[in-house]
């Protein structure tokens, strides 16, 4: 049997210096979960940090990498079935609902992705040229809501799928995909070592002491397209070590 993801990337953790860049960033800052160096993570996706602040309802999610975060990105196979996709990811201990999905259906995540085989922001021209359907290689942001799947392997997670014959409800910036995804045009941020991405709640949702964490992971799309649609194939790095959701905004 497979070993768990999870129980993985907890081995990639290495014993090295805690980080020692960026200080006026997400390091130095309070409350930020510190990661020691991987010996094995790729630099871009070995987590230094991760903290998130808010400012009334808009809440600023920061995770600090050993290396320029977002200079690597997937190489493109050529079609949707198997396409590959690179990610930076803030789980949180929010319900799905706070951001319109259908309620208690998994742990809803906040990620900056990268997949040049596929544009999943049909309502955004990201690199402006008119064309809103090939813009996926250039970072941009979803909220998915994740769930342990066996059918990606034993201990994987994957996007949620939608059942065939169901509707629960999604986001109104929902993509259109069978999965629970929503596109909602915020934009990653980058900066040296850090990706920093602001996202604004409703004014009913309760923010102050929610749990999150920071994940750097690789996905896959299912050869069949669907059941299961999107797969986590590999994690580089866990910010706390063990998906604990140590982080809380205050």
């Amino acid at each position: 049997m497979k070993t768990p993801l999870f129980i993985l990337a907890l081995s990639t953790l290495g014993s090295g210096a805690l980080a020692d860049i960026n200080h006026a960033h997400a390091v130095d800052l309070p409350g930020a979960i510190l990661s020691a160096r991987s010996d094995s993570a790729p630099a871009a996706f070995d987590i230094l940090a991760a903290h998130a602040h808010r400012k009334g309802q808009v809440v600023t999610f920061h995770m600090t990498a050993g290396a320029d975060a977002g200079s690597t990105k997937p190489d493109a196979v050529g079609d949707l079935a198997g396409a590959p996709v690179l990610s930076y990811v803030w789980p949180t201990s929010l319900d799905p609902k706070a951001v319109g999905f259908e309620g208690g259906t998994g742990i809803l995540a906040l990620a900056a992705t990268s997949h040049p085989d596929f544009d999943d922001t049909p309502l955004y021209d990201e690199n402006a040229d008119g064309d809103l359907a090939n813009d996926g290689a250039r970072w941009h942001s979803h909220w998915v809501v994740l769930t342990p799947t066996e059918a990606c392997g034993p201990g994987a997670l994957a996007v949620r799928d939608i059942a065939e014959g169901t509707t629960p409800q999604m986001p109104l910036t929902w993509p259109g995909l069978p999965i629970f995804i929503d596109s909602p045009g915020y934009s990653p941020v980058f900066d040296g070592a850090e990706i920093s991405l602001s996202v604004p709640f409703a004014a009913n949702v309760g923010l102050e002491g929610t749990g999150y964490d920071g994940v750097t992971a690789a996905l896959k799309v299912n050869a069949n397209i669907h059941a299961p649609l999107l797969c986590v194939t590999d994690v580089f790095d866990v910010a706390s070590g063990d998906l604990s959701l140590p982080g809380q905004i205050d």
